[in-house]
Formats: C-alpha cells, structure tokens, sequence
C-alpha cells in the first residue's frame, strides 16, 4: 500500500449518508455494497463525491477472470467527481490549492514520487505503486475504485480541475483511455513528428479513436483498422482519413495492403508511426510489418495475457524500427489529455461515445451490457435511481 510522504495531521470525515461502494469478490460473484461511514484523510488526500463512472474494458477483463486481481475490490478507474472533504495541503497536478467544490479526475496510479523509478519519470511504475479500480480493498482505503458514491483520492495521485463546460461523459475516460493516448504519442513523437506523418492506428475502440482525433488534430494522416464495420465508420467521424478491414482478403479494397496502396503514392511517403491499441496477436504483427524505414510502433493494447508473436529481426534492424510499449501514463500526460479534451469535444464526438447509463446499484446488469459492445462506454451515476425504482443515496 502506498504511503503518503506528507507531513500534517490526518482529517477524519463523517458523511451521512454514509458513502457506499460496490466491492467485488470474484468471477460469477455479484457485487455487494460497503457502507463507509468514516474516511480519515491523511495529509494530500481529498474525498470526492462521484459525478459519473464508466466501465473501461479492463474492467471487463476482471470480472471475466481475463486479468488477475486481488479480491475483495472495488472496480472503476474511469471518473470524474467533486472534492466534498480535503486533507491538509491537498494540491493539483500543477501545484494549485485544491478547493472544496472543485471537479476533478486523476491518475489512475498514487506513486510515491521518490523511488528510483519515480525519480527517473515513470512514475506509473512507482516501486510501492497502488492504483484505483485494481488494489484490494482494505481498511482505510475502502472507497478505492469508481464504482462508488465517493472516491478517497490519496497524496500521490496527481489532480487535474476540469472545466463545468466539459461534459462528464468526455472527461470521465480521460483518467484512462484519453491520458494513456497522450503517453502514446508522446512517446511516438521523441522519435518521429506526428505532423506530417501517416499514422496507422490499431482498433477503433476508445483508445483508437481517441487516438485517431487527436493525431489528426496534430496534422497526422490518421489509418484506422478494425474487423467491426460500425467501428470502422465510427473512426471516420473522428478525423480517419481512410479505414480498413484487417480481416478482408489482399485484393480486397477494404484491406489494409489496397488502402496503403492507394494512399502511399511515392518512394518516400510511409506509415511512419503505427499505434497498436486492440492487443490482438495479429495486430501487433501488422503494426511492426506495416511502418517503414525510422518507423515506430507503439504498443497500448496488450494489457491481458496472450499468445506470443513471431518476429523477424532482420527486418526491424534493416528498417530502424522502434517497438516501444506504453501502459497508463504520467501526470503530465493527464493535463495534456484534460486540455485536449476542453476543445477537442466540440470537434469531435466524443460526448456520444458513453451509451447507456446504469445505477451504482445495478452495475452487474452495466457490466453484462458492456460486454456485448453495443457502447463504447457504458456509464455508471450513483445518483441515478436503480432498476427497482429505489433512489439514489
């Protein structure tokens, strides 16, 4: 568990009624509710009263037993919310005062910010990482994951304020899929510029399209590839310049080979960058084989256990290709995805990606929707009455 490096005393909270979270035992195990009457907040911690959850696919990967988790656990680390209790010197991302009243998300990962790994930028791997949506619940940290009426938001978890304008459904993933974009083409562009380049992306889920607008937004020439014809058409509203069926046959003018055919006119003009988002064995090999000479891959999707990929490395020393691998993000990669996001909606629709929307109480019903994918985004608002009519807390 991650402790706070924060000098001051602690802040003890009693909230009636009382916060309550939806804690999970295990695959095929329905969830239960825990009453939290009392929160002790240590110095740099908030309490935050939860505005709207969403059901990331990681999510999905637990309950299906996918991923490995420690149980008993309190899922969600997509939200936004607003500060209803502070710690002493309770402060954001940039340093600013945290305010009672102030909406906000954060990082999906608290870091101690003084381990070697921390010190060195990678903060995401902190040596005594914890991280909301996948740490057990324990006493005095109960209300650790978004599928609750209040988040206890540790020292260590970097704070970002978002504007009344954004709307809860835009600004809930960006503690997750917008963010970890962010770090995505971060790291494609220390080594190649995203204006100018064609930009292969890989699935046109959340992370894809996400990833799609804001590479377009960059200057990019933006590919999407996804088996899903919705997906594919979904990709064209945010910026793809072309999509393209990675199950069609070569000749086929929906593959990939025809489409970079068509749009790869000249020696010099290559898919410089390819963003790997949907962890699919066969994705990640077109990724590596699709960049050209200098190219980078960037892989985001393989979060799950899978089976490996053959690779040739003949062909990744002869092209100068770089294979990196990204998984959730930094503080400043958070900013960078809340200050896209504040304009980046109105272009783009992200506010429709968040389909049907559950109760706290009905979040197995929410996450058996969710896994049909019929929604990008299956949202969960405590202040929502449940299925049996019985308001919200």
């Amino acid at each position: 568990m991650h402790q706070s490096t924060l000098t001051g005393r602690s802040v003890d909270v009693l909230l009636r009624p009382s916060p309550h979270a939806m804690v999970w035992s295990g695959v095929g195990q329905p969830h239960d509710q825990l009453a939290v009457p009392g929160v002790s907040l240590a110095p740099g911690d908030v309490l935050v009263e939860i505005e709207l959850a969403t059901v990331c696919g990681s999510d999905l990967h637990t309950v299906h037993g996918d991923r490995g988790a420690a149980t008993p656990l309190v899922l969600g680390h997509e939200q936004i919310g607003r500060v209803v209790a502070l710690g002493e010197n309770a402060r954001t991302a940039a340093g600013l005062p945290v305010a009672l009243g102030d909406r906000i998300i954060w990082t999906v990962t608290v870091s101690c910010g003084v381990c070697d790994r921390c010190r060195t930028g990678m903060t995401q791997k902190c040596r005594t990482l914890a991280k909301y949506g996948h740490d057990r619940v324990h006493r005095g940290w109960e209300l650790s994951g978004g599928f609750a009426t209040h988040v206890h938001v540790l020292a260590g978890s970097p704070i970002v304020i978002v504007d009344d304008a954004l709307p809860a459904e835009v600004a809930a993933p960006a503690s997750c899929a917008t963010a970890t974009v962010a770090a995505a083409l971060a790291a494609a562009s220390a080594l190649v510029p995203v204006g100018g380049a064609t930009v292969l992306v890989s699935g046109a889920g959340l992370l894809g399209l996400t990833a799609c607008a804001m590479a377009t937004d960059a200057g990019a020439t933006v590919i999407v590839t996804d088996p899903d014809p919705e997906r594919r058409r979904r990709a064209l509203a945010f910026g793809a310049a072309a999509v393209a069926d990675p199950l069609a046959r070569p000749a086929s003018p929906s593959s990939l080979a025809a489409v970079l055919g068509g749009m790869l006119v000249g020696g010099d003009d290559e898919v410089s960058i390819a963003l790997e988002m949907s962890g699919a064995p066969a994705a990640v090999r077109t990724a590596i084989d699709a960049v050209g000479v200098g190219g980078v891959v960037i892989l985001v999707g393989s979060v799950s256990p899978g089976p490996s990929i053959a690779l040739d490395p003949e062909s990744i020393v002869r092209r100068l290709v770089t294979i990196r691998g990204v998984h959730n993000y930094t503080a400043a990669d958070l900013e960078r995805a809340v200050a896209y996001l504040a304009g980046a909606w109105r272009r783009h629709p992200f506010a429709g990606l968040v389909g049907e929307r559950f109760a706290l109480h009905d979040l197995d019903a929410a996450l058996a929707h969710a896994a049909t994918g019929k929604d990008v985004r299956v949202g969960i608002d405590p202040r929502r009455p449940d299925s049996a009519g019985n308001p919200a807390e």
